[in-house]
């Protein structure tokens, strides 16, 4: 899949863009602040039809402004287009469309743009609770498995239910958590076994990429940590009703799961520096694409947002070579520095199209 041309109003800094696209490389500088996240950040939403950094609609309305628009101009592998359309006006329900026809369910979109996204916010994964690093497994997964989706909403349904009933201030009637605690089990567990597969075919692509850019200085490790490990899931939400009631959440579940991270056998929290730390989370993230460009049948669209950062010349220099490699398809990046995409783009010898980016108004970069 390609973007071909980018439409968008009013969408956080950017007030009016129309931007015709290279098919391989785009490159975005400026300083920060001017508008380059934002950008990805409106290629991102007509993958997953919401805001990587931002999960209230209307607050990606830009100041002063009524509504927001972004248009796709898209092509398929086989040369065919899509059009893609996401608009919402405040106080009113979101519209997102393709090729003129509306969907009834968001979630029958995920997954026809597969997309990979590396950016700073991904350090959360290293520093941050258990629900980003379910995110990274929830976000792959569900790019090109459907049932996994709709056992993921199915299972949060449950969950959400489960919960009220636990905070209730009168005693709950047994055979309603029976029912939400069934459902609960039966979609965890498709849940787990995903995920557990996912994991296992996942690991050794990436210890391969930290490899490949860290030139084989470090070892690398990555698990997988359920309570769907520990037995049955009915079994476990039954036997802790009673405690999650005095607690008023559910304290067992695959909401619960986790990846634990390893340097050298250590904990990366405790022990990465920032450099290891960044190699580490780019080269889960280019897992990431690895993966869903081999189970999608679809090339990601790869963005890539102020990724030099806290990286040395010489691990710089292997996510060029990797990335300017004919597995990855259309990249879109940013950057403060122009001297790295100077020094990178010759390198990389490919078709590629650079914009500046200053205030919310990006143009053509003059050579």
């Amino acid at each position: 899949m390609i973007l071909k041309h980018i439409s968008i109003l009013n969408y956080k800094n950017l007030m009016e863009t129309e931007l015709e696209l290279s098919p391989k490389i785009n490159c975005f500088l400026g300083t920060n602040g001017m508008g380059k996240t934002n950008l990805l950040d409106a290629i991102f939403y007509l993958s997953f039809c919401k805001s990587a950094t931002n999960p209230i609609d209307s607050q990606n309305i830009m100041h002063g402004q009524d509504f927001f628009a972004i248009q796709g101009y898209y092509e398929n592998n086989d040369g065919t287009p899509e059009e893609i359309y996401c608009g919402l006006k405040r106080h009113q329900k979101k519209h997102f469309k393709r090729n003129k026809k509306e969907y009834t369910r968001l979630a029958d979109h995920i997954g026809l743009i597969p997309l990979v996204m590396v950016s700073p916010s991904d350090s959360g994964l290293i520093n941050g609770g258990s629900e980003e690093r379910r995110k990274l497994m929830d976000v792959t997964l569900s790019q090109y498995d459907k049932e996994y989706l709709n056992a993921l909403l199915r299972y949060n349904r449950a969950l959400q239910q489960r919960n009220n009933l636990l905070k209730a201030e009168t005693e709950p009637d047994n055979e309603l958590f029976d029912i939400w605690e069934e459902m609960m089990a039966t979609n965890g567990e498709t849940l787990y076994n995903k995920r557990a597969a996912f994991i296992q075919n996942f690991i050794p692509t990436f210890q391969s990429f930290y490899a490949f850019i860290s030139q084989g200085k470090e070892q690398v490790s990555l698990c997988y940590k359920s309570h769907a490990q520990q037995g049955e899931l009915a079994g476990l939400l039954r036997d802790n009703r009673l405690r999650d009631r005095i607690i008023g959440f559910s304290t067992k579940g695959v909401h619960k799961d986790d990846l634990e991270m390893q340097l050298e056998g250590y904990p990366l929290k405790r022990e990465g520096s920032q450099g290891q730390s960044k190699t580490y989370l780019i080269a889960l993230k280019l897992a990431q694409f690895d993966f869903l460009k081999k189970t999608g049948g679809s090339t990601p669209l790869l963005l890539l947002d102020d990724i030099f950062d806290k990286l040395d010349a010489s691990r710089v220099e292997q996510i060029i070579r990797l990335v300017g490699s004919d597995n990855f398809g259309q990249i879109f990046m940013t950057d403060t520095n122009r001297e790295h995409l100077e020094d990178m783009l010759p390198e990389i010898n490919k078709q590629y199209r650079s914009f500046h980016v200053q205030n919310g108004a990006i143009t053509p970069a003059i050579p």
